[in-house]
């Protein structure tokens, strides 16, 4: 299949085309041509208003729950949802049942997702089963696809566990993912505690609990000297403590989702379950801190923590709702509608494609000619409004559908294969 893409800005610091404005020829998944005009007959032909065209963008940390809870999403619905999104590589999470902290398990997931225009890279788990006991075959799973380890949504809270952790993959170069939060300090918590869970009369979750496990990790990884990501920060002194600790050098990147950088507390007066997450939503001050710290470096990268539920597991009391957000295929309208007014569109792209695979040692995917195409082709022109019956993911827990959004994501080429949105 041939695909002109004509008169795109190519964002890509990586390539010597960077910044400029070019037609670019696909056949057959491979880039065959770049230049001001090219002529391609019987080709699909993609323009669009204000065009542009960048490496394949890569979610650090989305859940797609199978297997074990595949009535949430499936790893076939959670990638065509990644796929509407942009989105050319997947991390994903670890907390299915079997959770992912076997080689075998790693390898059932990953058959699962073979052939797919979107790649799905396992997060292998840090304990086994992610129960925070005993370490999981962490370098066995690595040499069967796993690119970093964590316990998702469980994050590990046992410090000498911890340290044990980093040691460990250290040896080989690995990398872990810890979600910031003391599940002691959390325990009881329904929303982000302050002004706005005093009004409404609910139990609030301290920024304590964030900073203190934020501080904690910082502190082993100084010690250690191994590499940490950690996903999902929402505070002000999260962003502070980020930025003081690759002052010092150590190796330590972080990431951010859509909606922390969209949303506040005032968003759950309503008393609204799909706004209950897990960091949960902060203050205004903590989400222009956020934003900040994307703009100048200190928050590197971006997490979709794409995480689905059934109807039934958001629709009931606020106290008994399941956290989460299934965002994954809106992530990058939420985010410029967002950001648009703060960062330019290069420091985007460079948070959803280039830092990310830095930071796991991905295969580096340059604009040039004669590279395997792995690309997101979108506009930041006009706006986008996601109707509720084209939504791909399983499940719909995303407060942004039928929402007009900024920018769209025209599609994706990727292993050899083509997507266009409509």
């Amino acid at each position: 299949m041939q695909v002109h893409i004509r008169k795109a800005r190519i964002i890509d610091p990586q390539s010597n085309f960077h910044n400029k404005v070019a037609d670019l020829l696909i056949e057959d998944g491979i880039i065959k041509n770049i230049g001001t005009v090219i002529t391609a007959k019987g080709a699909t032909v993609i323009e669009a208003k204000g065009l542009q065209v960048s490496p394949g963008w890569v979610d650090v940390f989305a859940d797609y729950r199978e297997p074990g809870f595949e009535h949430k999403e499936t790893i076939e619905s959670g990638l065509n949802a990644a796929a509407a999104g942009g989105f050319t590589d997947v991390l994903l999470a670890p907390n299915t049942q079997p959770a992912l902290s076997t080689k075998s398990i790693i390898q059932y997931v990953s058959s699962k997702a073979n052939g797919h225009i979107t790649a799905l890279h396992p997060i292998g788990a840090i304990t086994q089963n992610t129960e925070g006991k005993d370490l999981a075959e962490m370098l066995d799973m690595r040499g069967n696809g796993a690119l970093a380890f964590s316990d998702g949504w469980k994050p590990v809270q046992n410090s000498n566990l911890m340290l044990k952790a980093l040691e460990y993959v250290k040896a080989f170069h690995g990398t872990l993912i810890q979600i910031p939060v003391d599940a002691a300090l959390a325990t009881g918590g329904l929303m982000n505690e302050g002004i706005v869970s005093t009004g409404l009369g609910m139990a609030g979750i301290p920024a304590l609990a964030e900073t203190i496990m934020v501080h904690r990790d910082i502190e082993l990884v100084r010690y250690t000297g191994s590499r940490l990501h950690i996903t999902g920060i929402t505070t002000e002194e999260s962003v502070a403590m980020m930025r003081k600790a690759k002052a010092d050098g150590l190796a330590i990147t972080c990431s951010v989702t859509p909606y922390h950088l969209a949303l506040t507390d005032v968003w759950l007066t309503g008393y609204d379950s799909i706004y209950k997450v897990s960091p949960p939503l902060r203050g205004e001050s903590d989400r222009m801190a956020l934003i900040q710290g994307l703009k100048d470096g200190t928050i590197d990268c971006i997490a979709s923590h794409h995480r689905p539920h059934e109807w039934d597991a958001k629709a009931k009391e606020f106290e008994y709702a399941a956290d989460g957000m299934a965002v994954q295929e809106l992530a990058f309208n939420i985010l410029w509608d967002t950001l648009k007014e703060y960062i330019d569109i290069d420091r985007l792209v460079e948070a959803m494609s280039i830092i990310p695979r830095d930071i796991f040692g991905m295969e580096v995917k340059e604009i040039k000619k004669g590279a395997q195409a792995s690309l997101t082709i979108f506009t930041t022109s006009g706006d986008h409004t996601l109707e509720r019956a084209e939504v791909m993911s399983a499940s719909r827990n995303n407060p942004f559908i039928g929402k007009k959004l900024s920018g769209k994501v025209l599609g994706i080429i990727n292993n050899g294969q083509v997507r266009l949105n409509k």
